[in-house]
């Protein structure tokens, strides 16, 4: 079996509304030449071309899914909030939340995003594929079941697990969530269940600002079954495999899911424009690495990862190809352009010693 990737050009096509980089254009924000949120096509079709021009798309189980059904979105999201963004997209677009503007069809492409992260998850619990990518956009992991926030307007992962267990696929399911900013939307649906393990690890009050302590640990039934590792800007890479190493894999193993999930976003890049965090493709290939080993152990290897966000569209090429090479074992690989920049600039040992201790000291928390 192959790694399945799941894509469709359709999801490049989602509109973000005339912005220049986080503001609205108006007044006194003069329009950008490129235009447009950070959260733009460019990232994920570039991934996917990089995948062409290697050859390594001929060595995955590539093709689209169906869009997410309303059964399946109702187990996540209010009729209320559905009607709106159906009523919203359907006059042209809109905003319903913060940062999540869209245009015509924004709600038909979110709902095929949503089926791209279903079907890659179903593919993988199947055992259709060895393990699965699923490159949705609009990415989902900051969306409540009645709030878009964060460029999320459905939330592709939670919906996903949930027709999982609707279909009594899973029992216990991971999600483990490195992109840089804390998965508030995820935690926020799961955070008073002992059946779902969440795990989010993210740059220290990036996004959204007032969520991600590392005290939040879930509530009634929930309670020790969330966990967020906050880690200061310029962590690096030393510090994320360590994370890996001492934190989440411990966690993931004392859980011992039926499934694990990444929200796999790449916003954690050394040359990232929303973080500050230096992680290089090589963090994200030992990431996947030591994620797959785990699941191999735990879970059948059943691992499913979804795109979530990053925003340098010169890097996240490079970042998706190590993992989908680390993913699907194949021999192509694309040296990564930045690597020698992003290597010359890792925290010293001072600094790593110091994230070291801030480890040491969660790990003792979640172990009290």
């Amino acid at each position: 079996m192959a790694t399945g990737f799941f894509w469709d050009e359709r999801c490049f096509w989602h509109s973000g509304g005339n912005y220049a980089f986080m503001s609205p254009v108006g007044g006194l924000v003069q329009p950008m030449a490129t235009g447009g949120l950070p959260e733009d096509p460019e990232t994920k079709r570039r991934l996917k071309n990089l995948l062409n021009v290697t050859g390594l798309l001929a060595d995955l189980d590539s093709g689209s899914a169906p869009p997410i059904t309303t059964e399946d979105l109702l187990r996540v999201h209010p009729q209320s909030y559905l009607d709106s963004f159906r009523e919203a997209a359907a006059a042209g677009g809109g905003e319903l939340g913060l940062r999540t503007p869209f245009g015509p069809d924004g709600y038909e492409i979110a709902c095929l995003s949503a089926g791209l992260s279903q079907t890659a998850l179903f593919a993988t619990l199947r055992g259709d594929v060895t393990n699965a990518y699923a490159l949705s956009r609009p990415p989902g992991h900051h969306c409540l079941p009645d709030f878009p926030n964060g460029f999320c307007l459905l939330a592709n992962i939670a919906i996903a697990v949930e027709a999982a267990f609707a279909a009594r696929m899973v029992e216990r399911v991971a999600i483990l969530d490195w992109d840089v900013h804390h998965g508030n939307g995820t935690e926020a649906i799961f955070y008073d269940r002992d059946d779902v393990l969440t795990i989010s690890i993210h740059q220290e009050r990036n996004y959204p600002r007032d969520s991600g302590d590392f005290q939040d640990r879930g509530s009634d039934r929930g309670d020790g079954y969330n966990l967020n590792i906050p880690l200061p800007p310029g962590a690096g890479h030393a510090t994320y495999v360590e994370v890996m190493e001492r934190l989440v894999l411990p966690e993931l193993r004392s859980f011992e899911p039926d499934a694990i999930v990444v929200a796999c976003g790449f916003d954690a890049s050394g040359v990232d424009p929303l973080s500050r965090m230096l992680a290089g493709s090589n963090t994200f290939r030992r990431m996947t690495e030591l994620v797959m080993e785990t699941a191999a152990d735990l879970c059948a290897g059943r691992l499913t990862l979804v795109h979530e966000g990053g925003y340098a569209a010169s890097h996240v090429p490079f970042c998706g190809h190590a993992v989908l090479e680390a993913l699907s074992g194949s021999a192509i690989t694309a040296p990564d352009p930045l690597a020698d920049r992003i290597t010359a600039q890792q925290p010293g040992p001072r600094f790593e010693a110091f994230c070291s201790t801030l480890i040491g000291e969660m790990g003792d928390a979640i172990r009290a």
